[in-house]
């Protein structure tokens, strides 16, 4: 996700107006996109009006149908069928037979058909982009970018399958080894949100894999076709490697299906994405089960009186609008020193008046819609809340005139910093900016919300950084410095604390959180006794 911040930040140009919206021609109003010729490149990725939700080993499905549509003019898209309780029954059936089969492949293979997804990936690119942007409705470049990041975490995880393992430690016993060993837990299960429907799923599918696991994946409803056309790339490579098509599982689904693998014994690891609501709900039925599980759910950004303005006003703009604020990154609060707050807020509102909204597929767009009618309804009553909480709009505030789930990017001061709806998870662009003191005081603010993935501190200041990192600094599990909330690379581990989680994925050692480990002592008898008896 880093890799866009650049791009995205140059493109805030222009006017705040709509610009080159999806149009909606008259044919299009009563019939899905897919038939239109202007979205023929769905049928490029496998994709036609009436598609399966189901795959393990074959496609099928026999739940309820569903549509899906495009948040950028609420078109509909394609249909799809979701998996019933007997669909899924079936498939976790033949996801463990697949598992027998892919644990015995010695790692460095695994790692190879990991490469070869990544490579059928690259191919599929600028299509898989597109479908990000057209179902998700995130701009086009993160589109891309999310799928460039499933393809860097392949790369990534084919490395790193020649190097997962445990130590040998010395045995304080004579004639005695000591060592480590690491096994796949077996069955990973990977519930995915609607605003990374592929790179989230992708570092967990990539790891999960070369560390011996086999995986069920349930992506958000509202993408369900970007789960579909992603397992059907997955399911060439594996056909074309003559292995199970179970290794790599989907039932697509609503909340049934992600209950059901979160109370099912037989998934050992399950990684979820959404809501903190939904997920404490999702942790105890894990929990109940001893199971193992791990969560992602806000951010903060904070600016100190020396701190350089030409790196905070491009980061506060990227991470509070981009994705239209539905990043579990997000910046919701912004913190300024108060020597520099009021400049930094009306250079702020300057920089959002030039955002670009319209199209998410023409390249001169910063700012798409949210995904969908109910996230605009959440938009609205967040802004009212922050309203009667003493909260002043400073600029945007409004649900913007046009079919697609299009607000205005907003801009809220004159809260305290412990006001409700601050504290309340909300996916949209709403940025609230408060005044500090000092260091201390702000510190404290940073951690006293539930939240606890991404934070970020502007300082010139070596010893705020390093304090700000240390023990009684930031609390999250990705400590920014200088840089904004939103991204993160592949070669570290991703995840936060508190209610965030705990758990990791990606990069550094988070394949560990896919694997059982076992101390292993052995008594050399054999060839002890020789050593003696020479």
């Amino acid at each position: 996700m880093l890799r866009l911040a650049r791009p995205l930040c140059v493109q805030t140009v222009k006017a705040s107006k709509l610009s080159r919206l999806w149009s909606r021609p008259a044919a299009l109003m009563s019939t899905l996109l897919i038939h239109h010729p202007q979205y023929a490149w769905l049928q490029d990725l496998g994709l036609r009006e009436d598609n399966e939700g189901v795959f393990n080993g074959s496609w099928g499905g026999r739940g309820e149908v569903i549509t899906t549509y495009c948040p950028a003019n609420n078109e509909p898209i394609a249909r799809v069928r979701q998996a019933s309780m007997k669909d899924y029954e079936e498939t976790i059936g033949k996801a463990k037979k697949a598992w027998n089969i892919w644990a015995d492949i010695p790692a460095p293979k695994r790692g190879e058909i990991v490469r070869k997804i990544g490579d059928a990936l690259r191919e599929k690119i600028q299509l898989l982009g597109r479908l990000v942007s057209l179902e998700m409705g995130k701009i086009l470049v993160e589109g891309i970018g999310e799928v460039q990041e499933y393809v860097d975490v392949c790369d990534y995880a084919a490395g790193l399958s020649r190097m997962i393992g445990g130590p040998t430690l010395p045995s304080e016993r004579p004639g005695h080894a000591l060592m480590e060993q690491w096994n796949p837990l077996g069955l990973v299960g990977i519930i995915t949100a609607f605003n990374f429907p592929v790179a989230v799923f992708g570092w967990n599918n990539a790891i999960a894999l070369i560390t011996g696991n086999v995986c069920l994946w349930k992506g958000a409803p509202t993408t369900s076709l970007v789960s579909i056309a992603v397992t059907k790339i997955i399911a060439k490579v594996l056909e074309d490697n003559l292995l199970p098509g179970a290794i790599c599982s989907l039932t697509c689904g609503g909340a049934d299906m992600g209950t059901a693998m979160a109370r099912d014994e037989r998934v050992n690891l399950l990684s979820f994405t959404g809501s903190t609501q939904v997920g404490k709900q999702v942790a105890l039925m894990v929990q109940e089960r001893f199971g193992k599980c791990w969560l992602y759910a806000e951010d903060s950004n904070q600016s100190f009186e020396d701190a350089d303005l030409s790196l905070v006003l491009p980061s506060a703009l990227f991470a509070a609008v981009g994705t239209a604020g539905q990043r579990c990154t997000t910046v919701r609060r912004l913190f300024l020193h108060e020597s520099i707050h009021d400049e930094v807020v009306d250079r702020l509102k300057n920089a959002y008046s030039q955002i670009r909204v319209g199209n998410p597929w023409d390249p001169n767009i910063l700012y798409g819609p949210l995904h969908t009618k109910q996230a605009v309804s959440m938009f609205v009553q967040a802004v009212e809340e922050a309203k009667k909480e003493g909260g002043t709009v400073v600029y945007g505030g409004k649900v913007m005139d046009h079919p697609g789930n299009y607000v205005e990017p907003t801009i809220v001061t004159g809260l305290v910093h412990d006001a409700p709806i601050v504290h309340k998870e909300t996916f949209a662009p709403i940025l609230y900016v408060f005044k500090f003191k000092n260091e201390e005081e702000v510190f404290e603010w940073n951690n006293e919300v539930k939240q606890g993935l991404s934070s970020s501190i502007f300082t010139k200041d070596l010893g705020r950084i390093f304090r700000w990192l240390g023990p009684k600094g930031s609390d999250c599990g990705i400590v920014n410095v200088n840089i904004p909330t939103s991204g993160a690379e592949i070669g570290g581990a991703f995840g936060g604390e508190k209610h965030t989680g705990g758990g990791r994925e990606s990069g550094s050692d988070a394949w560990k959180q896919y694997m059982r480990r076992s101390t292993c002592p052995i008594h050399c008898i054999v060839t002890y006794s020789k050593i003696r008896q020479k």
